[in-house]
C-alpha cells in the first residue's frame, strides 16, 4: 500500500480537476493514505525527502522546479494539448478566471501575455500541465517526488502538487495576486533591474546612493533594493524607475559587470507591493491550506515549510520580501561530499531555472530536465 501514499502525495492536486467518478477514486486513495500515517507504519522521513516510505537512494528520487513570472511566452503550452488531464487543468482555469487561458498561451498578443494580471495565472497553469506531462512520459518521476520549490509564483505550483492547496483555490489566490500586484505596479512607476556581478560588486551602497539621488529629484521615501538573489553573483534590483536608471547610468561605479532592465511593470518583491497584501491574505484565509505531503521550500527563507499556518503567512510576505533562489538551492542540493544527488525536472515554460541550477551547483545540474510546455513528446528531457 506504500505506493499509493507515494501516489496521491505526488498528484494529490489532480483531484479537483478530474471528474466526479475519478475524484471518488483520488479521494479513495488519499483517505487510505491517510489512514496509513496515522496507523504509524514503520516508515521515516528523511531530511529533504518529505514522502513518507522507505528510505530511498538519492538517484531513486526526484526534485520538480516550477518557474516564475517572466518565463512566459506565446504558444506555450502547444506541447500539452495530446494529454487530456493538462487541457483539463486549462479547461478549469478557464472558468475561475473567467477568460480562454490556453488561447492567450497559445496565441498572444504577447503584450496581453505579459501583462502581470494574466502571465502569473498563465505561468501557474502551464507548469502544473506541465507536471502533468511529466507523469504521462514518466511517472515513477512524479511517484518517486521527495522535493519541490518554485520561484515567485511558482511556488503556488509547487504548493499544489504537493498538496498543500487545492488547485481551483490556489488558482482563486493566485488570481487575487495577480490582480493586486497589477494595480500596484500601476500605481508608481517602477520596475526590476538585472544585475551580473563581480566579487566586489557593492549591492548595499549601489542600492543606498540611487535611493538618495531619488531624493535629490524630488522622490518621497524611494525604494531600490534586492529582489532576487539568483546565484553567486548575479542579483535583480527592484525599485522607482529612477533609482534603476541611476544604477544603468552608474554600473561600472559599483563593479556591476553588466545590468539589464527587465520587461516587468513592477517593483516585485519590495514594498511598494505593500498594497496587494490585503487583497491576498484575505483570499488566502477563505482557502483550506494543509501541511505539504512532500518538502516544499520558501522563498522567503529558502527553509522547508512545516505547516500550514506557516504558508499563509509566508506567502503574504513575499510580495515584498526578495526571492532567495540562491539559499534555497542550497537547501534543496548541499550534502556530503560522495552523496548522490536527486533527478531535477523544471516544469513549466523555460530553462531559467537550469541555468541557475548550473550556476549554483554543477554537479547537482548534471541530473537536471526540463519539461518544455512547447516541443513535441520526440524532443522532451533533452
Amino acid at each position: 500500500m506504500a505506493w499509493r501514499g507515494r501516489f496521491v502525495a505526488a498528484r494529490r492536486w489532480l483531484s479537483q480537476a478530474r471528474s466526479p467518478k475519478e475524484d471518488g477514486r483520488v479521494q479513495a486513495l488519499l483517505e487510505g493514505a491517510l489512514v496509513e500515517k496515522e496507523e504509524g507504519e514503520e516508515e521515516e522521513e528523511s531530511a529533504g525527502e518529505g514522502l513518507r516510505g522507505p528510505r530511498r537512494s538519492p538517484q531513486d528520487t526526484s526534485v520538480l522546479l516550477f518557474p516564475g513570472q517572466g518565463s512566459q511566452f506565446v504558444g506555450m503550452g502547444q506541447g500539452l494539448l495530446r494529454y487530456p488531464s493538462a487541457r483539463e487543468l486549462f479547461r478549469a482555469a478557464e472558468e475561475v478566471l473567467g477568460y480562454d487561458l490556453l488561447g492567450l498561451c497559445l496565441h498572444g498578443p504577447k503584450a496581453q501575455l505579459d501583462r502581470t494580471v494574466h502571465s502569473q495565472p498563465a505561468v501557474f497553469v502551464a507548469s502544473l500541465a506541465a507536471a502533468e506531462k511529466l507523469h504521462h512520459l514518466e511517472p515513477s518521476v512524479v511517484e518517486n517526488c521527495v522535493g519541490a520549490a518554485g520561484f515567485s509564483i511558482g511556488e503556488y505550483a509547487a504548493l499544489v502538487f504537493a498538496g498543500a492547496i487545492d488547485y481551483p483555490e490556489a488558482l482563486y489566490a493566485v488570481k487575487v495576486r495577480a490582480e493586486a500586484m497589477q494595480e500596484a505596479s500601476e500605481a508608481v512607476p517602477s520596475g526590476m533591474l538585472s544585475v551580473i556581478g563581480r566579487n566586489n560588486s557593492d549591492y548595499f551602497a549601489a542600492c543606498f546612493e540611487a535611493r538618495e539621488y531619488c531624493k535629490s529629484v524630488g522622490i518621497e521615501n524611494p525604494v531600490c533594493e534586492v529582489s532576487n538573489y539568483l546565484f553567486p553573483d548575479s542579483r535583480v534590483i527592484a525599485g522607482h524607475l529612477q533609482a534603476l536608471e541611476y544604477l544603468q547610468k552608474n554600473s561600472k561605479k559599483y563593479a556591476f559587470a553588466r545590468v539589464k532592465i527587465l520587461p516587468v511593470s513592477g517593483a516585485f518583491h519590495t514594498r511598494l507591493m505593500e498594497s496587494a497584501m490585503e487583497p491576498l491574505s484575505e483570499a488566502l484565509k477563505s482557502i483550506t491550506i494543509r501541511q505539504p505531503l512532500i518538502s516544499v521550500y520558501s522563498n522567503v527563507n529558502g527553509q522547508k515549510y512545516t505547516n500550514s499556518k506557516q504558508i499563509q503567512q509566508l506567502l503574504v510576505k513575499q510580495l515584498v520580501l526578495p526571492v532567495k533562489w540562491e539559499q534555497t538551492i542550497h537547501a534543496i542540493y548541499e550534502r556530503k561530499k560522495g552523496t548522490a544527488f536527486p533527478c531535477s525536472y523544471e516544469v513549466g515554460p523555460g530553462k531559467q531555472l537550469g541555468a541557475i541550477l548550473k550556476s549554483c551547483n554543477l554537479k547537482a545540474w548534471k541530473f537536471y530536465k526540463n519539461i518544455d510546455v512547447s516541443e513535441d513528446v520526440a524532443k522532451d528531457n533533452t
